[in-house]
């Protein structure tokens, strides 16, 4: 069986620019750099930044300018309460009804993100092992759908184990687009967790401090979930440059910038056929 995806339903469009646009101006560069880490890596785009343990995202914007961009975003889309990144910080909301195509909103975001500005550390934290499986699942199922749409850009995707730390590295080593799907309970209680122990076959280091180094780019899937202060600073610990929530039931809106009600979803017929409608598609 295979799935066909209709890349061009304008409400996910819609809710993809949302976030894009909120980088406008951060340029893609193309000059080189040495790696110091490794060195198999040598020359890498200036849209991604040295550090001395592997490569992150490198944002050239300043908030003055996405705190400008959030608000041409916010007027686009409608979005009657205007907010500020100086009181919310750099969490973005996108409101989407359930069976409209979150998940694949946010993935397809990832690959506009890296092919626009060249961003390509993503890490989508999940509240529990069911949703993480499906968007496992989801990733398998859309993999040929988004190398199709954007020049079988190459990627990699892996679910964060902690019998297997030593992935980290290569998260933060590699040039490619890494996405990252993780539980928040594998790294919100430092007592316990794996992640926040110094291990010596990672040079003495955190399996954590590999992703720091990043800067990556949070996508929260269901953050209603999340909301707790462990939860919070859970998240925090990541370092974040910004962090993408997507749910159909915020708690809290944070920097809402699309909004997609049970309204619209009624007007634009998506909720007869949830799953159809949700992922644009047609099974062969």
């Amino acid at each position: 069986m295979k799935f066909k995806f209709d890349p061009k339903q304008q409400y996910q469009l819609d809710a993809i620019d949302a976030v894009v646009d909120l980088f406008d101006g951060q340029p893609l560069n193309k000059g080189a750099f040495e790696l110091t880490v490794s060195e198999k890596y040598e020359f890498m785009g200036t849209s991604q930044v040295q550090t001395h343990l592997g490569i992150g995202n490198n944002f050239e914007i300043n908030d003055d300018e996405i705190n400008g961009n959030l608000k041409k975003v916010q007027r686009r889309n409608n979005i009657a309460r205007r907010t500020e990144i100086k009181t919310q910080g750099l969490n973005f909301a996108v409101d989407m009804e359930t069976g409209t195509g979150k998940t694949y909103v946010y993935l397809r975001t990832c690959f506009e993100l890296n092919e626009k500005y060249g961003f390509n550390k993503f890490i989508i934290v999940v509240p529990s092992v069911a949703i993480r499986e499906g968007v496992l699942k989801s990733i398998d199922i859309m993999k040929e759908h988004f190398q199709d749409l954007y020049n079988n850009v190459p990627f990699n995707h892996f679910v964060y184990d902690s019998k297997r730390v030593n992935e980290l590295r290569g998260f933060a080593a590699a040039n490619e687009t890494q996405i990252m799907i993780i539980n928040i309970d594998s790294f919100n209680k430092k007592a316990n967790n794996i992640i926040h122990d110094f291990r010596d076959k990672l040079g003495g280091r955190k399996p954590i401090d590999f992703v720091r180094a990043t800067n990556p780019i949070v996508v929260m899937d269901e953050p209603q979930n999340m909301e707790s202060v462990k939860a919070k600073e859970a998240i925090a610990s990541l370092k974040p440059f910004c962090t993408l929530r997507y749910s159909a039931t915020h708690r809290d809106k944070y920097n809402l910038i699309y909004h997609l009600d049970p309204i619209d979803a009624f007007q634009m017929r998506l909720q007869f056929c949830p799953v159809r409608q949700s992922l644009a598609l047609t099974v062969c």
